[in-house]
């Protein structure tokens, strides 16, 4: 497991869980408050450890803690949730020896509950106590809801340090696979019930990367500034986190954080960092869609031939989270028609009658006009298979963007029709 200097992390039952044993409460631990940048869910419904911990960074825009549980979402659930919350991330900054303020909690599960912070707090001593480097797997475990399986990427930057040579680790851990269309924005931008806070016209052509429960926790030894950190997180998370889709529904709660320690003593710049970033975001998406709830195929959909890359983007997003696209895909159906009309309600203007269509290459609408049996039965055929690729050739301009989708069957119906009971 790839080990980050000046990291340590936990994971422990705490019963939040209803299942017997389940791991559900993590723990990462720097050495020192480190600089932190972090981007949010702009639902203007949020969990109060959202809250928290976006205040908590614009406060010093330092960190040393990430306190995650798992189970339970404490979201809407006013003061008490508020409480709890404020109760958990205290009783941490005691038993680590650093200030509550330095401690980012987040929260994944069902709504509406209170998080029992009996439970967190008891379970503390044995969190702490199992505190190691190498502890990335047991903490990766500990943050899944759904996911079948935990989520882990790295990348290396090399650079300069003051003695020479030497390589700088970016690791990343996140969970996600339902209630995953993410929209995320940097702490201090978020929207507000009073209607500020937005950076654009979120229902037009000029729509921010929209980035669900989706947890990410970033850690890298590089040396880099609060402002680097943030300029490069915001920039990767855009297409790659950003540009992804389960089934279209923001959670309450998602959020990504970026720590760097220094350790390694290889300066960073914006650019540097964000290529490394995109790296690591865009394998931890790609595996979280994935591992969509139910899901069984994987495909990238792309969108040429726009004016730009935004209206290219709002098409795309449209078609990624139709229910009859992806119920579609699901039934390994080459059916065109959806997928134009799904791209015509996006409000993007283009020509039907130049529309194109393929699937895993394979032309099944040239220019408005249909293919044959045999391009249809390739198409069919492509979409029997895990991964594949869908393009829609919507004109002759340079506009062009690729969302990550995947198909809806009757198994995210069964996990989310009892997912409280």
């Amino acid at each position: 497991m790839t080990v980050v200097k000046g990291f340590r992390f936990s994971g422990v039952s705490a019963g939040i869980k209803k299942k017997v044993g389940a791991l559900d409460l993590g723990l990462i631990v720097a050495d020192e408050p480190v600089p932190v940048a972090a981007v949010f869910t702009r639902n203007l419904v949020r969990a109060q450890p959202v809250h928290i911990s976006e205040e908590r960074i614009l406060k010093s825009h330092r960190a040393q803690v990430c306190l995650v549980n798992s189970g339970n979402a404490n979201a809407c659930t006013g003061p008490a949730g508020m409480e709890a919350a404020l109760n958990t991330t205290a009783a941490v900054a005691q038993a680590l020896g650093t200030s509550a303020d330095y401690v980012l909690p987040s929260s994944t599960g069902v709504i509406g509950q209170v998080l029992p912070e009996a439970k967190v707090i008891a379970a503390l001593p044995a969190l702490v106590s199992g505190l190691h480097e190498g502890a990335v797997g047991t903490f990766a475990e500990a943050i899944m809801t759904t996911d079948r399986f935990p989520k882990v990427e790295s990348a290396t930057i090399q650079g300069e340090s003051k003695r020479g040579a030497a390589t700088a680790t970016v690791l990343a851990i996140g969970k996600g696979a339902g209630m995953f269309h993410p929209d995320l924005a940097l702490a201090g931008e978020l929207p507000q019930p009073d209607g500020s806070g937005y950076d654009g016209d979120v229902a037009g052509s000029e729509l921010a990367g929209l980035h669900a429960t989706m947890l990410v926790y970033i850690l890298t030894d590089a040396k880099a500034s609060p402002e680097v950190l943030a300029a490069a997180l915001d920039r990767a998370v855009d297409r790659t986190l950003s540009a992804a889709t389960v089934d279209g529904d923001t959670s309450t709660n998602d959020s990504v954080y970026l720590l760097a320690s220094g350790k390694s003593g290889v300066e960073v710049g914006v650019d540097q960092l964000a290529e490394a970033l995109a790296d690591v975001c865009g394998r931890l998406a790609r595996s979280m869609v994935k591992d969509g709830e139910g899901a069984e195929h994987l495909v990238d959909l792309t969108v040429r031939g726009l004016e730009s890359d935004a209206e290219a983007r709002d098409i795309a997003r449209v078609v990624a989270t139709s229910p009859l696209v992806k119920t579609a895909m699901a039934g390994k159906d080459a059916n065109w028609g959806r997928l134009l009309a799904a791209a015509g309600r996006a409000g993007v203007p283009f020509d039907p009658n130049r529309a194109s269509v393929y699937i895993g290459g394979h032309c099944i609408l040239d220019s408005g006009r249909p293919g044959n049996a045999q391009t249809d039965a390739a198409a069919t055929q492509v979409m029997k298979g895990p991964e594949y690729t869908i393009e829609l050739v919507l004109g002759s301009g340079p506009g062009e963007f690729t969302y990550l989708t995947c198909d809806f069957g009757h198994a995210y119906v069964d996990v989310n029709a009892g997912y409280r009971s």
